[in-house]
């Protein structure tokens, strides 16, 4: 399987990294090539980036980007079809588990983060299928084992994600492309918030951390 292959079987130790610059400006842009990968730009895709943008600091936001460029950049190499708008909606949303407003007392952040997004995706009249697709790839996508062997747009939110948060695949991106894609979303200490992110979660509900990945960082 194409997508399968892009994910190793062990992940590498270093994430995709560049030095932190200050602060800046980080919205999506319309028509605003990255990477060659243009950001879709409907109303749908304008409001999930709108919504993540002011409930997530830049860190996190730039992440939530950077996901999608990543794992796009990916499956486009490997010629594989996928609904870009619902991808990038999806890539948008996933960390919502994470903020406080969507952040439930006793479930793991990837379930709470896909039903924000369902909701969400609901308010915009999508189809069943593709809200279900959606779900999917957030919940999984800190489960990557899984997440390969379904559907495109699942395989990529995980794929993107654990790129950007690990490493794994680093080679497979052009340097050029790397270099666009972190000028454009940079880094902003990301590794740092999200180890400090994990360590939060896992204090505030350890129960819903047992064997989860994030366990012995916590």
């Amino acid at each position: 399987m194409l997508i399968a292959a892009l994910w190793p079987a062990a992940c590498s130790d270093t994430s995709a990294s560049a030095p932190d610059p200050a602060p800046g400006s980080s919205a999506v842009q319309s028509s605003v090539s990255v990477a060659g990968l243009p950001s879709p730009d409907s109303d749908f895709a304008k409001a999930a980036s709108d919504l993540a943008f002011a409930a997530s600091p830049e860190t996190l936001y730039n992440h939530l980007v950077r996901t999608y460029l990543f794992g796009s950049t990916l499956l486009d190499a490997q010629g594989v079809s996928y609904d870009r708008e619902l991808a990038f909606g999806a890539a948008m949303l996933h960390d919502l588990g994470l903020v406080d407003q969507y952040m439930s007392p006793d479930a793991r952040y990837e379930l709470d983060g896909a039903d924000a997004a369902a909701q969400f995706l609901r308010g915009w009249g999508l189809p069943d299928r593709e809200i279900e697709l959606a779900w999917d790839a957030i919940a999984l996508h800190t489960n990557p084992t899984i997440a390969v062997r379904k559907a495109p747009e699942i395989a990529l939110i995980a794929l993107g994600a654990g790129l950007d948060v690990a490493g794994s695949g680093y080679e497979q991106i052009q340097p050029a492309d790397m270099a666009a894609i972190l000028a454009a979303y940079p880094r902003l200490g990301f590794k740092q918030a999200a180890v400090e992110g994990m360590i939060e979660q896992c204090e505030r509900k350890p129960l819903a951390y047992v064997l989860h990945p994030w366990a012995e960082v916590g």
